[in-house]
């Protein structure tokens, strides 16, 4: 029987990187359509293949998902599985809705609402949610915001001079660059989530032990393939959301945003922190978006936004943690 439910906890892990993948494929490639660089279609094309490859980067935030949120000696299948569950309808919900809310913190949130029903407080590792998560989710969207504004504004210094129709083809064509930037730093950080699962199910099942964790390579390629899979199934509404309806963008605004928020997303990922692709974007694209005036903004959408990020940690919890006996019950 247990060999039985990890075969199903693999399976929806698999499937919440696979909604994570259409959920978040905004994320990388919004800027590019928003700014017409290129066509919806073959601008997913080449953010599936990014992700793909990013997946394969490093194991860094895998390790940290694996062993740095929930106890891994207490958790068992079932709180993963109610985990997973709770997550995914979280996603499923924020896409129907058209939110650019947050896959990452929507896992997290299952994560600890499960364990705290399973295990109590002992279950969770509040340091390792307070300097792994906590503290990142807050800081990353400041500094792609920063980045993206300071960027853009010395562009405009550089540029100054360069006809409009020239720079438009040419940051354009930067897009193209820049779009697969942020799309191979998404598949390096947030497909690693999903390998961190699959790898604290194994725990739980006597396949690995907690203190040796590794990540086998059967489980780094379905994770990468899933994510890829879902990044080229798309998800149109919530490009509509951060491509156009925060404020209509230019294709120097776009390529500010896509190469200030890969490059925040490489350096969390190159530090472990599983921060969430859609806050670092949508900071980036409100920190271009800035640099013209402040009433050039949506705020009511951005507000919607940052209404969705705070509920996403408690809400997929709550779905979780009500999961965990029902989940229990079956398994």
């Amino acid at each position: 029987m247990n060999d039985v439910l990890l075969v199903v906890v693999v399976a929806v892990a698999l499937g919440f990187d696979f909604t994570n993948g259409f959920h978040d494929t905004a994320n990388s490639i919004a800027t590019a359509i928003g700014a017409r660089a290129m066509s919806p279609r073959v601008a997913v094309l080449i953010a599936a293949a990014a992700n793909l490859a990013g997946a394969f980067l490093t194991t860094a935030v895998a390790k940290t998902v694996s062993k740095g949120i929930v106890d891994a000696h207490l958790a068992t299948q079932q709180t993963i599985l109610a985990a997973l569950v709770g997550a995914i309808a979280w996603n499923l919900i924020t896409w129907r809705l058209g939110l650019p809310s947050s896959s990452s913190h929507a896992l997290i949130g299952g994560l600890v609402g499960a364990a705290l029903v399973q295990s109590g407080t002992k279950g969770v590792l509040w340091h390792g949610i307070a300097h792994k998560v906590v503290i990142p989710a807050l800081a990353a969207p400041v500094i792609a915001f920063g980045g993206a504004f300071v960027l853009l504004l010395l562009i405009y210094w550089v540029f100054v001079g360069l006809n409009p129709g020239v720079a438009g083809r040419g940051f354009r064509l930067g897009q193209l660059g820049t779009g697969t930037w942020v799309a191979f730093t998404h598949g390096a950080n947030d497909a690693q989530k999903t390998m961190g699962v699959i790898a604290l199910a194994l725990v739980a099942n006597g396949n690995m032990s907690p203190d040796n964790f590794h990540i086998p390579t059967w489980v780094k390629i379905s994770a990468g393939l899933t994510i890829a899979a879902g990044t080229y199934a798309g998800g149109w509404r919530i490009i509509r959301t951060l491509g156009q309806r925060i404020y209509k963008m230019q294709p120097e605004h776009g390529f500010a945003a896509q190469l200030s928020a890969g490059t925040t997303l490489y350096a969390g990922t190159h530090f472990g922190f599983p921060i969430s692709t859609t806050h670092v974007v949508t900071g980036a694209v409100m920190g271009a978006g800035a640099t013209r005036r402040l009433s050039a903004m949506r705020w009511g959408i951005a507000g919607n936004i940052a209404f969705a990020w705070l509920l996403t940690l408690p809400a997929a919890g709550l779905v979780a943690a009500a999961l965990y006996y029902p989940v229990s019950w079956i398994f």
